[in-house]
């Protein structure tokens, strides 16, 4: 198992690679999509108009940008384990069905193409309408520590998008009077089913793993749209899509914990693991589930982290894992010391793993079914 660091498109500085190698990673997740834009991205949820930000004017990504990524974190003493995200300006029709749809698919696999030229071994997306919304931030972890979390009865879940807005970020301008976006789930999945069976083909031949991120929140619906990986089962049917090593997982250990319908997360964990298509892992805590949750310091969750890593070791998983979100910590320096605090208990976890003892959850779970 390998230690990294995710860090977004404003992140990527000389003075985060040293924080990540003084921390003990050895690996970048690299978010090339600019959410926050000269704004402070930590813990946000984005706004209800302009969400993350506005990527409308945003350019396909080519092999001199991911050439020159990989050449300067290598620099730095680090490896590029994966990009995480598109662009919803990428592939906003793949998403709604829209006209472009052919078009932005033929662009997804020039990008394939150049980053496997490029030496990126993943890319890790998520394929929902909505995106990460609904969060609220607040002291909900341990010692009052900022963090964000989940009352689904807080918020008004039905809140239609805006128009020109997919995935929390403006891909184009808004129309004035524009239905709103509706989306079944038989429509969102043969959606899935389209991209996948186009581009899976293709990063296959390029060497690189397409890694699908559950859904966060995992909502059975969220402003109108359907959503996907909601329930543990679900990652098994999006495999199922097309049987490749290509076409593999973005495995966020807090959603699941999240999912109603996890009530054995080590069972399902090893059952992934077991068929060696997780692209990474977001090691995150959490307490709760839906519809009332929030994130926690990594010790501190529903999850024995621990029981994890066991789980991991026996399986022989020998990927990339990365803190993903964590709570902010009262100091001048708050998200550094949240992510050190993560990077240092996962490190001794991963350093200690064969002194772990055996794990307790040692029986595959056995869930196949195909849920709509």
């Amino acid at each position: 198992m390998k230690i990294g660091l995710g860090l977004y498109r404003e992140s990527l500085t000389p003075d985060n690679f040293r924080f990540a190698r003084q921390a003990g990673a050895t690996h970048i997740v690299a978010h090339l999509t600019n959410y926050f834009r000269g704004r402070d991205p930590s813990l946000s949820a984005g706004g209800e108009e302009a969400g993350w930000g506005d990527c409308s004017t945003d350019e396909l990504w080519n092999h001199q940008d991911f050439g020159g990524l990989v050449k300067t974190v290598r620099d730095s003493g680090l490896e590029i384990a994966a990009i995480e995200n598109f662009s919803p300006r990428f592939w906003s029709d793949v998403l709604l069905g829209g006209p472009d749809r052919s078009k932005q698919i033929e662009g997804l696999k020039r990008l394939v193409r150049d980053a496997g030229r490029a030496g990126i071994p993943c890319i890790g997306y998520n394929f929902s309408i909505a995106g990460v919304w609904g969060w609220s931030r607040g002291p909900f972890s341990r010692g009052e520590a900022m963090s964000v979390g989940l009352d689904l009865a807080a918020i008004d879940a039905d809140l239609p998008l805006p128009d020109g807005v997919v995935w929390n970020m403006r891909y184009r301008a808004g129309r004035p009077n524009a239905e709103p976006v509706t989306v079944s789930s038989d429509e969102l999945w043969q959606r899935l089913e389209i991209f996948l069976r186009e581009i899976v083909p293709v990063a296959e031949e390029a060497g690189v793993m397409l890694a699908a991120h559950p859904d966060d929140p995992p909502t059975e619906a969220l402003r109108g749209a359907a959503r996907l990986v909601n329930r543990p089962e679900k990652y098994d049917r999006l495999m199922d899509i097309i049987d490749s090593p290509a076409n593999g997982l973005e495995l966020c250990l807090g959603s699941l914990q999240e999912m109603p319908g996890t009530d054995d997360i080590y069972g399902h964990v090893r059952r992934f693991a077991r068929r060696r298509r997780i692209g990474y892992i977001h090691f995150r805590n959490v307490r709760g589930k839906v519809p009332n949750y929030h994130e926690t310091f990594v010790d501190d969750g529903d999850i024995d982290m621990a029981e994890i890593v066991r789980i991991l070791r026996d399986e022989n998983y020998d990927g990339v894992m990365i803190p993903d979100h964590t709570p902010e910590m009262s100091c001048d320096a708050p998200w550094h010391a949240g992510k050190a605090f993560a990077l240092g208990y996962m490190r001794a976890l991963v350093q200690n793993a064969a002194a772990l003892g055996p794990a307790r959850a040692t029986q595959s779970t056995d869930i196949r079914r195909q849920a709509s």
